[in-house]
């Protein structure tokens, strides 16, 4: 999910990283020294692991093991020993006696002859040992050769992680990292081009322009001003500027669904939600998933049929409720479909059911009519609240057309269908932020049971996640 996000924030590191190393190695502030160097998307990692280490050191010591004080050693034991040294020194006087022997009967002319051999195996060795320097002076001359050329490379910092076998599958580099010989400071000047590229790449990946803006302005503030030692500082502050930022503006408050099925249940009502949005968006679908989503949880969901303008909406939503098996309220093709809408909140409160989904005909915001009769379904059923189904995949557009049933009807939430499919993010980034609603579920798949309710963390956690091709360093 969201690849084409990730990539974006992954290259506005790395290009400001090679602004600040150009300039750097052009004022002589640069050095290379061995060290490891983290990846865009492993500092999540490294970060969650500071953190768990911290906590352990805040836990009591366990009592080490008692040390055992060392034991004299036993009698028996020297024993042993000297009995071991005995018949060590037995064995070589025995053979130092032949020795002596064997002595006394050589002549002195084998004497002589072993001087000869000596000699010459001294010989021997000696040349040996020459060719064997010489060859390894020719050897040391191609090594130089080579570190010669290895140095005309390395010159330029873009070789410093050519090897990928040197990455590890945590997306940490060993050598190659560069520091800055006098500590430099980010400037404004170094982060204009780069963040207007972002902010570009960022409108062709269908985010709304507010915030779009909002994110560079964010990062913007967050590094301009800090000091940096080490190239690796640039990712991890980086990295940190745009998570902060991006989850600033994701985290719109609200309650949850389920929060308010409780409530209302408390109080002997149930919680009545209407669905709007255009044609073709997944609405119908993803009142028959909430209606086995809530199903599951024991709650007993009814479903309004109020989609009437269509035969085939009817048979479509009845199609999902005998699937998941939820009961629904359904009137013939062309009636009134607040009329349905009413029933089916006065069917729940008979029968006791904690949760009425009502569906609505789609229309484009920009069909009047339609639009005032969901204004009619709304002010009849009295929902608790008004949730606006839109594709993802549709990007930009999804927040506009989110943006104009707000402003029509005041819609309180958003879901988004087709989120396991969209690799921009442009709507789950901005469908939020641009009406002050929170999104309250992602459709995330065909099935039933392919429904997740949307969680901020969660949500960050795709946008900045350690896909192991991204965690690669790439130069």
């Amino acid at each position: 999910m969201f690849e084409s996000l990730k990539k974006k924030f992954s290259r506005t590191s790395e290009k400001l990283e090679e602004e600040l190393i150009e300039e750097a190695e052009a004022e002589d502030n640069l050095q290379e020294e061995e060290g490891t160097r983290f990846s865009f998307f492993s500092f999540g990692r490294k970060n969650k692991e500071e953190k768990e280490e911290k906590d352990e050191s805040n836990l009591l010591p366990e009592p080490e093991d008692e040390i055992e004080e060392e034991k004299p050693v036993s009698e028996d034991v020297e024993d042993e020993t000297e009995e071991k040294e005995e018949k060590k020194s037995g064995f070589l006087s025995r053979f130092k006696s032949s020795d002596e022997d064997e002595v006394e009967e050589e002549s002195v002319e084998d004497d002589e002859e072993l001087e000869e051999d000596t000699q010459e195996e001294e010989k021997e060795k000696k040349s040996r040992f020459w060719s064997r320097n010489k060859d390894n002076e020719e050897d040391d001359s191609d090594e130089e050769e080579d570190s010669e050329e290895e140095k005309e490379e390395k010159s330029h910092f873009w070789s410093r992680n050519k090897n990928k076998e040197d990455v590890s599958a945590d997306g940490e580099a060993s050598g190659g990292l560069f520091s800055f010989v006098r500590e430099k400071t980010i400037q404004e000047k170094h982060v204009e081009d780069i963040l207007f590229e972002l902010e570009m790449e960022l409108l062709q990946g269908d985010v709304a322009m507010e915030v779009a803006t909002e994110v560079v302005e964010g990062v913007k503030d967050n590094l301009v001003g800090k000091k940096i030692k080490r190239s690796s500082d640039i990712t991890e502050l980086t990295y940190n500027a745009l998570r902060d930022t991006v989850s600033g503006i994701i985290d719109i408050p609200g309650k949850s669904m389920t929060e308010m099925i409780e409530e209302k249940k408390a109080q002997g009502e149930p919680l009545v939600v209407m669905f709007v949005g255009i044609n073709g968006t997944g609405k119908t679908t993803t009142i028959g998933k909430l209606a086995n989503y809530y199903l599951k949880k024991g709650y007993t969901p009814v479903i309004a049929a109020s989609d009437t303008f269509r035969a085939g909406a009817i048979e479509q939503v009845t199609y999902h409720a005998d699937n998941v098996g939820v009961k629904i309220i359904k009137h013939q093709k062309g009636s009134d479909p607040a009329a349905v809408a009413f029933d089916a909140v006065e069917h729940a409160k008979a029968q006791g059911k904690e949760l009425v989904l009502i569906d609505t005909a789609g229309r484009m915001q920009t069909n009047t009519n339609l639009m005032d009769e969901m204004k009619k379904i709304k002010r009849v059923s009295n929902p608790d609240l008004v949730i606006f189904v839109g594709d993802a995949l549709t990007g930009n557009d999804a927040t506009e057309q989110a943006k104009k049933f707000n402003e029509a009807i005041d819609i309180d939430g958003v879901i988004l269908t087709k989120a396991d499919a969209d690799s921009k993010g442009g709507a789950s980034l901005s469908i939020g932020y641009v009406i002050k609603k929170p999104i309250m579920f992602l459709g995330v798949g065909q099935g039933y049971d392919d429904i997740k309710e949307y969680d901020a963390d969660w949500m960050l956690n795709q946008l900045f996640s350690e896909d192991d091709d991204l965690a690669l360093i790439e130069e």
